[in-house]
């Protein structure tokens, strides 16, 4: 309930940490940057909990549209906690909640919950279809190896996640890593379902997993998307899903530490890395996307201005990338990032999350800038 978080919301200081990344003074909410009003920044949604906890405002739908444009990235949390002492998400999160539970979503939200509700992915295919992105690739079903790689809805369904699940599949057997993979049997990682406010069928699906797992005597997994690895490493333990999860970067850095993996150089070039939300702000991850780069003979690795902690979002975390309430245009964050990375003179964008890559890539194309820098997988360095 949104009256559990009273606290939280009346230490609110109106004082706008949320707004900037302080020790770089750059802004750093992409609905905020995008819309400019305090009611898409998270001092403005603290506002609108307040206003709804004290009787003075109804919780609506068209009041809930603004939230939603919400990303979901953390970056308010990083600059609040650690001014503050407030987790302004926790507020946001309970916003959602509450307008599912009281069926006040925007026609996005509802469209994306419908599809997953029905289709079990928001491509609406066809479960048979989910292993199909391994055809004519020597990947086993899972039957006791050491690690389950987890592909998901986008490495399943999407075209360019198929390449990147493909490459990194690729990348684990040349690392001589044992996995296999679930195929058709696979089940949607419910990260984006928890994050739009449906609590209920999150659990639904986790639990599917989890029991899916279990009876696969499942222990280790990697994951190919951050949302993916937050939603096994964070949430289903509640559920009594304890696995050990790494995130494809993880056990790639640690193979090339191992000598287990070789690195082939490539011609020089300037690259610069994109901190998915998910694999940084919201998991602390940061050094094994840059350990990989850094050995990779012929990178020169050079970083934008807002990185790591204070990397800015490409726009598609918070069930966003499916819903698209954040919207497009010239102020949407992917091609404001698009314009960052071309600024460190760099010719690649590499990222680890399927996601990110689309935003990201659509950014450049709008920017007309496929002559200026493109953007890779990790993984596609290391083939």
């Amino acid at each position: 309930m949104l009256t559990d978080y009273r606290s939280t919301i009346y230490h609110c200081l109106k004082c706008g940490a949320c707004k900037q990344a302080f020790d770089i003074y750059m802004p750093i909410c992409p609905s905020g940057m995008k819309y400019g009003f305090d009611s898409h920044y998270a001092i403005g949604r603290i506002s609108l909990a307040r206003a709804i906890i004290d009787g003075e405002i109804n919780l609506d739908t068209a009041l809930m549209h603004r939230v939603y444009t919400c990303t979901h990235c953390g970056a308010c949390d990083e600059q609040c906690h650690n001014a503050v002492g407030v987790d302004p998400l926790r507020v946001i999160q309970e916003l959602k909640y509450e307008a599912v539970d009281k069926g006040l979503i925007p026609p996005e939200v509802r469209d994306y919950l419908k599809n997953m509700n029905v289709y079990g992915n928001p491509y609406m295919l066809p479960a048979e279809d989910r292993g199909k992105w391994a055809l004519n690739l020597d990947i086993k079903s899972f039957a006791n190896q050491e690690y389950l790689f987890y592909v998901g809805d986008m490495g399943s369904y999407d075209a360019l996640g198929q390449q990147i699940a493909r490459s990194v599949a690729k990348a684990l057997e040349a690392a001589g890593i044992s996995f296999g993979i679930l195929g058709d049997k696979e089940v949607t990682d419910g990260n984006d379902i928890n994050l739009v406010g449906e609590k209920g069928l999150y659990e639904y699906f986790a639990t599917a997993n989890i029991n899916l797992f279990k009876e696969l005597s499942i222990k280790k997994i990697i994951t190919l998307s951050p949302h993916a690895y937050n939603a096994f490493k964070n949430d289903y333990p509640a559920w009594g899903g304890d696995f050990e999860v790494q995130h494809y970067s993880q056990i790639l850095a640690q193979a090339i530490s191992n000598k287990k993996l070789k690195v082939k150089g490539i011609e020089k070039v300037k690259v610069t890395f994109h901190d998915p939300c998910f694999l940084g702000r919201h998991n602390k991850e940061y050094d094994a996307p840059r350990q990989i780069l850094k050995a990779i003979p012929g990178v020169e690795l050079v970083e934008m201005e807002r990185s790591r902690n204070n990397a800015l979002c490409c726009g598609g975390g918070g069930g966003n990338f499916f819903t698209d309430m954040l919207g497009s245009g010239t102020k949407s964050p992917s091609r404001i990032r698009v314009h960052e990375a071309i600024d460190t003179g760099a010719k690649i964008i590499a990222t680890t999350c399927p996601k990110c890559f689309n935003m990201l890539d659509d950014a450049i194309k709008a920017e007309n800038a496929e002559d200026q820098i493109t953007i890779k997988d990790l993984s596609q360095f290391l083939l």
